[in-house]
């Protein structure tokens, strides 16, 4: 299975980097590489890759500045592999740009399914539809319509926001802190409870069973993640 798809690796572990290479050459993905933080930033620009893998631990810079630095141009999806599994750090990169956060060891297959979605979820972006599907789920954006296996929900102004947000973010994970400030505002960025409240509501909506959620899944201590 061959593709176009280029895939940079910034990470300085040589054993990490070969796994990584044999992984995504046998899943059709090409492959480059870089090493120290200066080699990742020059790769992406010189090679434009499709996706980035992110080490926060370099040597010559950490990785979260090289983050930022990336984002300043840099639009497409971006997942940080890290030992570091604080809920601090992980929230930091997501807030900072990053699309996904795999703590180290990982398990190959969840690395490539997280790649597939960062993939599907920008090509969805390049050719955006005002009308956003998710299964027996369709979320009219600009007419602020939400269908259930074609029957209308009824939603709050609020409610609405705050899926639309997330269906615009579909296979990201997004923090409490950015869901509150964005549609809420900025004196509700501490104000978890109340998300959550809303959260409920929404899956009661909107889910199946809404005691297993299979759309808006809660990434523990973190925040959301939207898709099916």
């Amino acid at each position: 299975m061959e593709t176009d798809i280029n895939i940079l690796i910034i990470d300085d572990e040589v054993q990490i980097r070969r796994l990584l290479e044999i992984t995504l050459n046998l899943n059709g993905y090409k492959v480059s590489e870089a090493t120290t933080a200066k080699e990742g930033i020059v790769a992406a620009a010189t090679h434009n890759p499709a996706l980035i893998l992110l080490d926060l631990g370099l040597p010559d810079e950490d990785g979260l500045s090289v983050l930022k630095k990336l984002r300043e141009w840099y639009n497409n999806p971006v997942i940080i592999l890290s030992v570091r599994n604080s809920e601090d750090v992980i929230i930091k990169a997501l807030d900072s740009g990053a699309n996904d956060y795999l703590t180290k060891p990982f398990r190959t297959g969840e690395l490539l399914a997280r790649i597939r979605t960062a993939l599907r979820v920008e090509i969805n972006k390049s050719g955006t539809s005002p009308i956003l599907s998710f299964g027996s789920l369709s979320v009219d954006l600009p007419g602020h319509i939400v269908r259930k296996n074609g029957n209308l929900v009824k939603l709050t102004s609020t409610e609405f926001s705050l899926l639309a947000l997330m269906a615009v973010n579909s296979g990201r994970v997004l923090t409490h802190q950015y869901l509150l400030k964005e549609v809420w505002g900025h004196s509700y960025s501490d104000q978890t409870q109340y998300l959550r409240v809303f959260v409920a509501q929404l899956r009661k909506k909107l889910e199946d069973d809404p005691t297993h959620p299979s759309l808006i899944i809660t990434e523990s201590g973190i925040g959301y993640r939207f898709g099916n």
